[in-house]
């Protein structure tokens, strides 16, 4: 039953579509009302108050009265650790599934006093706790286990304080636009497609320019600048250095020649050839089902490759 009306609650206070942008807690935003120690309180103030009446203590009016003032000022602490704190949303840099994506969000604190022991929490359980100093921005990083591949949305966040004294909780709901990209987890280290490597490389040597591969017979018609004078000074006769380049081959990593398994093992097995590819420089390129990715090597491929990997068979945005 609590838990229902909890969540009525939640429904009505956060009628507001997702936020973008910067948001700014003001009394609109911030909601409060006493904790259990809050009401446990209330409670000792009045049989305090009946003890008096009852025996009619001055002493006793003095204290409880300065309780209940005391515990109204720590009302007011408690809505002002929030107020007027402005939140953006940062950028999430994309993770692969079973690691934690890290949700950046940059807390504003403009006012001239030090904000204490807020707390950024979600439905299931993750939590982070920290101080916002005056007159600076902080980022707060809120790290969400990453279980599967795809989009993985932060949902709406509960920010809160219980300071000085716990007796009030004051909170608001937090629900920006962002969310993380999660590629796929990377199989264990497999060796690269025999039939697209030829020498184990990926790579092909073919003539040209960049590194000495020899000498040969000179043949009429050769550059002068290739003569290998040091050669002819020893009486080795006239020769011509021989310089040779290495050639990237196309490397597929293609769908439709990988075994008969789940589809999820598939993924996982391309993935981690993603990654051996670009780690080793060679031209790979990425054919799926739904399209292909031409032979490239650098990181924006890499990360175009990872992102289709991530959203086979779903959501492409």
């Amino acid at each position: 039953m609590l838990a229902a009306l909890k969540h009525k609650f939640r429904n009505w206070a956060f009628r507001r579509a997702v936020e973008s942008g910067t948001l700014v807690l003001n009394q609109r935003r911030i909601y409060i009302l006493p904790s259990r120690q809050g009401f446990a309180f209330a409670f000792i103030l009045l049989l305090m108050l009946l003890g008096d009446i009852n025996y009619n203590l001055s002493l006793g009016y003095v204290l409880t009265f300065l309780l209940t003032t005391t515990a109204g000022m720590t009302m007011l602490h408690a809505f002002r650790n929030m107020a007027q704190l402005e939140i953006r949303a940062g950028y999430v840099e994309p993770v692969f599934a079973g690691e934690q994506a890290k949700f950046i969000f940059h807390f504003n604190n403009p006012g001239t006093l030090d904000r204490y022991q807020i707390h950024l929490h979600d439905d299931d359980g993750h939590e982070t706790v920290f101080d916002l100093p005056a007159q600076r921005s902080t980022p707060v990083e809120f790290a969400i286990p990453a279980r599967q591949r795809g989009w993985l949305d932060s949902g709406r966040l509960t920010l809160y304080t219980r300071f000085p004294l716990g007796l009030f909780y004051a909170w608001t709901y937090l629900h920006f636009d962002v969310r993380c990209l999660v590629y796929p987890k990377p199989a264990a280290p497999q060796p690269l497609p025999a039939a697209s490597v030829q020498d184990g490389s990926g790579k092909l040597t073919a003539a040209g320019d960049e590194d000495f591969s020899g000498l040969r017979n000179y043949v009429a018609g050769d550059a002068m600048p290739r003569i290998a004078w040091k050669a002819l000074a020893r009486e080795q006769g006239l020769q011509v250095k021989q310089f040779s380049a290495q050639q990237g081959r196309w490397l597929w990593l293609d769908w439709s020649q990988l075994p008969n398994i789940a589809q999820e093992r598939k993924l996982e097995l391309l993935t981690r050839w993603v990654l051996d590819a670009e780690a080793l420089g060679l031209l790979y390129g990425l054919r799926l089902p739904n399209g292909e990715v031409a032979p490239q090597n650098n990181r924006a491929h890499r990360a175009e490759c990872l992102r289709r990997l991530a959203l086979f068979g779903g959501e492409e945005s």
